[in-house]
């Protein structure tokens, strides 16, 4: 009886109900038409609109405001992602601040040690806790998001029925416009998104922290809409990027700093460069000392000593990098300033720390590869 009580009967069968349509409207479909590539490369648009409204906009700009926009830029976000059916930008941003706040435990809206399908999927099943006001108090003075928050439900309908007429009403086929840039986007746009729950905390590499279950895997980007380094976002949620790499597939990223350069978006934060790296050194250095104490090896003191060695050197050296890199802009500023010796010495310290850094990346190679004394 509890269980049926905290069912949420809205959610839940809106949720079951349109995979069941996807499921018999589709086979109905294909057979007496086929969707021409105008359909398809629609609801593709569609399906990258949406997604990138709710990783641009629900989540980097309204749950972590890690930069600022344009009202324009703000009512396209509100509009797409009010069509990707995941629930206002308030409900969703107090969810996911909850979420960070809590991870992994039991007020986390959707634990992933809850469950797999329980984090990606069935946590919405159940009726979740009143917006709390204070969560989001920088969002309710947002006349958008308030206003899009009480209508919600309208609003969501008629975007999606508004988007299929169009396209029906363009195409001259209304049902496989509702079927495929409506139920059938909504459902890769949800699975795709929900994955970043799920899979983003379940299947990847720990490469920033381990005090939490995110993960950082490029697969996952590619479905996610560039959310797959979860891990480098849930230990810096301040950076407006997931992908911080250049070769990081990250497209909310690049339409973030796309909208900067246009003067659309200002106000772009990143993490410090110099923590990021040492933050990584520490979170691999924990490795593979772990990697030692299973280890059969008759050098695990000179192994242990080098690693300790190799952590402290090269994180002294990101460190004075930064004092001189400081240095550098401060001194640019001067009207006597002598900046060309502080560039010298940022180009030996950067030539030295590639050196030191392929080393170390050479030496943790070989411990890994160590036999483990586990059977």
């Amino acid at each position: 009886m509890e269980q049926k009580r905290k069912f949420n009967w809205s959610s839940g069968l809106f949720i079951i109900g349109y995979h069941l349509l996807v499921i018999g409207l589709l086979p109905l479909y294909l057979y007496y038409a086929y969707p021409s590539a105008g359909m398809l490369l629609t609801s593709l648009l569609l399906l990258y609109a949406t997604g990138l409204s709710i990783t641009g906009g629900y989540h980097r700009l309204f749950s972590h405001s890690t930069y600022k926009v344009h009202k324009v830029v703000e009512v396209i976000y509100l509009f797409f992602g009010t069509m990707a059916t995941q629930g206002s930008a308030l409900r969703w941003a107090h969810d996911h601040r909850l979420h960070h706040a809590h991870v992994d435990t039991d007020k986390d809206p959707y634990s992933v040690k809850k469950g797999f399908w329980y984090a990606h999927l069935f946590w919405m099943f159940y009726k979740q806790p009143p917006i709390e006001e204070r969560i989001v108090s920088d969002l309710m003075r947002n006349k958008l998001l308030v206003f899009q928050n009480k209508y919600y439900e309208i609003l969501m309908v008629a975007t999606n029925a508004l988007v299929a007429l169009l396209i029906g009403f363009i195409s001259g086929d209304y049902f496989g416009a509702f079927l495929f840039t409506w139920l059938i986007r909504l459902f890769f746009l949800h699975h795709f998104t929900w994955f970043i729950n799920s899979l983003a905390h379940y299947w990847g590499h720990q490469n920033y922290s381990t005090e939490h279950s995110a993960v950082d895997n490029y697969l996952i980007s590619m479905l996610t809409f560039g959310e797959g380094y979860h891990n480098y976002h849930h230990t810096f949620a301040g950076d407006y990027r997931n992908g911080i790499r250049w070769y990081h597939f990250d497209p909310s990223k690049w339409i973030i700093w796309g909208l900067s350069k246009v003067g659309l978006a200002h106000g772009l934060k990143r993490a410090n460069e110099t923590r990021i790296s040492i933050l990584m050194i520490e979170e691999h250095k924990k490795a593979l000392l772990e990697k030692l104490t299973h280890s059969f090896t008759h050098k695990k003191e000179e192994f242990e000593a080098k690693i300790t060695l190799f952590t402290e050197s090269l994180t002294n050296k990101l460190s004075e990098m930064q004092q001189l890199v400081t240095q550098y802009k401060a001194s640019l500023k001067e009207e006597h300033a002598a900046p060309q010796t502080l560039k010298k010495d940022i180009n030996y310290l950067r030539k030295a720390l590639k050196r030191e850094w392929r080393a170390w990346r050479h030496f943790s190679k070989r411990v890994m590869r160590l036999k483990s004394t586990m059977p």
